[in-house]
């Protein structure tokens, strides 16, 4: 029996809450992230900043050449986090499997929904109108037999929008698909298919697996399988976190090394609390350094026990920091972060002790 599978994706999340929050901002080119004096970057901004050329991850100084007339918004987390809230209230009206990608998008299994007589579409088309009903905002929808074909499909007719790719269609569409919409053809990785001659879907099905094999290791069979729409995952309503941690950008570059690591130590008290909030421990932990040059390295280092406590990972930062160039290049940015992490629960049940 093929799934039934809904991907929503919120349209500009951050900016659309903002508008809807503050009436003065609705029509207007909201910038959600830095300041346009400040070297912050984009969040995410409202759909007439788009059409300026502005997008996410743009630094903010050029967003504001772009587009001087726009209006810049500090990010108000507590505020989208309760938006998704809400959200996923609507998304347990249809079904309990789903499986969360970040605040604004996921993916919903109505495999065994009986509601809107079985009707994926007409299910899809129900979340949407109930979001801008009771939530004031608006969704876009792909409703597919898997999650890579649904995830592509609520790109389609954004903003506000939806789209169904039955079972038979798929290769049709993904035949002259460009293949940086691909989920999971990052930038480089599209640059890599492109000149090996792969501009569009059809023309990766067209290689055979020992030549993606070839070109790309490991991730060949994904590659050969999402050509022709094929993927096996399931829809999981419960995720495990693969890492969590927290960088800071500063204003001016900084060359003190001290500086860095008073730096570093203020990220490990943020990161730790977060740790201890979710009731999780790691084994690995990394920092992430950004030059002035733009250039970018981490350093990790994995116990065989737990590493996440204060006094240890207090311990590694200078080591680790001292495997960087920081004593001979500034830094713009400084990250930390723990990985390979463990519940309180499971890290007790394996026969440890637990160690907060």
């Amino acid at each position: 029996m093929n799934r039934k599978i809904i991907h929503i994706d919120m349209d500009a999340f951050f900016a659309a809450v903002e508008q809807r929050d503050f009436p003065e901002l609705r029509g207007q080119p909201v910038v959600v992230g830095g300041k346009p004096d400040s070297r912050g970057v984009v969040a995410t901004c409202s759909y007439e900043a788009r059409k300026f050329g502005i997008h996410s991850a743009m630094p903010a100084s050029r967003a504001y050449q772009l587009c001087p007339h726009a209006r810049f918004v500090p990010p108000r987390f507590p505020a989208y986090k309760q938006a998704s809230e809400d959200i996923h209230k609507v998304f347990h009206q249809y079904t309990d499997i789903i499986e969360p990608l970040s605040l604004d998008e996921a993916y919903l299994d109505v495999t065994e929904s009986d509601i809107c007589n079985g009707s994926a579409t007409l299910m899809a088309r129900d979340i949407r109108a109930n979001i801008h009903k009771t939530i004031q905002l608006t969704a876009s929808a792909g409703i597919a037999y898997n999650k890579f074909l649904a995830k592509l499909a609520s790109d389609q007719n954004k903003p506000d929008g939806q789209y169904l790719i039955k079972p038979g269609e798929a290769e049709l569409y993904l035949k002259t698909l460009p293949i940086g919409r691909f989920y999971g053809v990052g930038k480089v990785t599209e640059a890599k298919m492109q000149a090996s001659g792969i501009q569009t879907g059809g023309d990766l099905k067209n290689k055979s697996l020992s030549e993606l094999q070839s070109l790309f290791g490991n991730s060949a069979e994904y590659y050969y399988n999402i050509s022709r729409g094929i993927d096996d995952r399931p829809v999981m309503s419960t995720r495990i976190r693969k890492s969590l941690g927290s960088e800071t950008t500063f204003q001016s570059d900084i060359s003190d090394t001290k500086e860095m690591l008073d730096h570093l130590l203020l990220l490990l008290d943020e990161v730790l609390k977060s740790m201890e909030k979710r009731e999780l421990l790691a084994y690995t932990i990394t920092i992430k350094v950004k030059y002035a040059s733009f250039r970018q390295v981490t350093r990790s280092y994995t116990s065989d026990a737990v590493i996440s406590v204060h006094d240890k990972a207090r311990e590694l930062i200078p080591v680790l920091l001292a495997k960087t160039e920081v004593n001979k290049k500034s830094v713009r940015l400084l990250g930390l972060s723990f990985s390979n992490l463990i519940s309180y629960e499971d890290h007790t049940d394996s026969g440890q002790l637990p160690l907060f």
